[in-house]
């Protein structure tokens, strides 16, 4: 426990899912081509966004510390992702599988706790730094549907992603992401 706690809390060579860049521009927004990955996730209902975040945390934790069907303890990666869905109160947490488990990660013992593959996908991403709020994630998220909009980028305006790379005990050079899917 002690490997993956001072990971986690310390942030030190976390893998985190391939994505290649396809588009930057400028210090508004970068288009990432991420790959097909599993991600083992969990869905918070009727829980403030932060409140939904520390719980699915630390469900996702406990898979990784070896709540899982090989009591296997596998290595925290980053980002934590975070869906939010256009007036809805569910939130699903997420953390990426790491490579080696890719293609057979354990299965969840939680029966709140689920693996999940994403396809690759084309994401709009906008990076901003210090500790992200639920509040900052939404502002940061308007400016970028906003950016998308007026140049004429199409993407889904129903959900985005927060991503958070940073434990809480990180004071400096933090990096928090929100992501958008290119239609």
């Amino acid at each position: 426990m002690i490997k993956s706690f001072k990971q986690t809390f310390l942030s030190l060579d976390l893998q985190s899912p391939r994505w290649s860049s396809a588009e930057t521009m400028a210090k508004d927004y970068e288009l990432r081509q991420y790959e097909t990955a599993k991600w083992v996730s969990t869905v918070i209902r009727g829980e403030s966004q932060k409140e939904a975040m520390r719980q699915g945390f630390w469900k996702l934790f406990r898979y990784i510390q070896g709540k899982n069907d090989k009591e296997m303890k596998i290595d925290m990666t980053v980002p934590v992702t975070c869906l939010i869905k256009s007036g809805c109160a569910d939130f699903k947490i997420s953390f990426f599988v790491p490579f080696e488990h890719q293609d057979s990660p354990p299965q969840p013992t939680d029966s709140d706790v689920f693996l999940e593959e994403r396809k690759a996908a084309a994401i709009f991403v906008r990076s901003f730094g210090g500790f992200a709020s639920p509040e900052k994630y939404t502002e940061e998220a308007e400016v970028l549907a906003r950016i998308l909009r007026n140049r004429g980028q199409p993407f889904h305006e129903d959900f985005f992603y927060t991503a958070g790379y940073d434990s809480p005990f990180k004071l400096f050079n933090r990096h928090n992401e929100v992501w958008y899917f290119k239609k």
